[in-house]
């Protein structure tokens, strides 16, 4: 196995023709790069004991670069987000949400305030939000931005910077949770999983940053292949990474998702993601 340190070395790479049978991988970056290269370079490692292929990971700065990996077959599997996920096939006709986490059926977002708001933990959104600040995660991040936005529009009839003083994007989960632990904003939106390994893990101050709301529950990340792989790497390829993902079962490996397991998916599932995003305008 291995990972390409940058998106930039990735093309590179690509320019002076790499070996055709390397299947490459990507992710969405939720959270800082050295926690993400830690991640996937176990599940290349993973990836390519099952596939007999040699696997890289390959990492990306942004959400839109993730997209435009997979779009330029740069990568032939991603780890997306339900927006990026829905981009992507949209971009690759043919491309299939092969698997999800076990708790992206139901997957859930966060509304995380500093303790100078003196907010405490709902069942619905606290009346009195308006006018403080509010920081989202990626622009395109479905759990950090897209369903918070939608759930919050739903709540007040309102655009976020027609409720909030200040709106921001702070480009993963990791930054949103420092950034409102700091008290640089009031409120803080972000995927569940990603908070829930932080606290455990002691990378997040209680005192000072606590959960005051959680979103209801919409279907969040998947495993997206492209449509040629069959071609490119042999018949019944699409069937041995569908095999891979959801027989992983080991116990580390899933805690670096986190997640408890696999379970299969397919494009339709995300057609909320879809409907959400096209009225908020976020399809092109």
């Amino acid at each position: 196995m291995r990972w390409l340190a940058t998106s930039t070395v990735a093309l590179a790479l690509f320019a002076q023709g790499v070996a055709a049978d390397t299947f490459r991988f990507t992710a969405i970056p939720d959270e800082d790069q050295s926690r993400l290269v830690e991640r996937f370079s176990k599940v290349a490692d993973y990836l390519e004991g099952r596939l007999d292929v040699e696997v890289e990971y390959v990492p990306v700065k942004s959400y839109g670069a993730t997209v435009t990996a997979f779009r330029n077959d740069q990568v032939q599997l991603a780890w997306f987000g339900g927006l990026s996920g829905v981009q992507a096939r949209r971009l690759v006709p043919g491309s299939i949400a092969l698997a999800q986490g076990s708790e992206d059926a139901e997957f859930r977002s966060y509304l995380i305030a500093h303790r100078s708001t003196g907010l405490e933990r709902a069942d619905e959104v606290p009346d009195t939000l308006e006018g403080m600040s509010l920081t989202f995660g990626s622009r395109t991040s479905t759990s950090g931005r897209l369903m918070p936005e939608h759930f919050l529009r739903q709540r007040f009839g309102e655009a976020p910077d027609e409720l909030f003083s200040r709106v921001g994007y702070s480009g993963d989960h990791s930054r949103t949770i420092a950034l409102v632990e700091a008290g640089t904003w009031d409120l803080g939106a972000v995927n569940f999983s990603v908070w829930e390994a932080a606290v455990e893990d002691g990378r997040v101050d209680t005192d000072k940053v606590a959960v005051i709301w959680a979103t209801p529950p919409y279907p969040d990340y998947n495993w997206t292949l492209r449509g040629d792989v069959d071609a490119r790497f042999g018949k019944g390829f699409t069937e041995q990474v569908r095999a891979a993902l959801l027989e992983m079962d080991d116990p580390e490996l899933l805690a670096s998702f986190p997640r408890e397991g696999f379970i299969p998916a397919d494009n339709a599932l995300y057609a909320p993601i879809e409907d959400v995003a096209e009225e908020l305008g976020l399809l092109r």
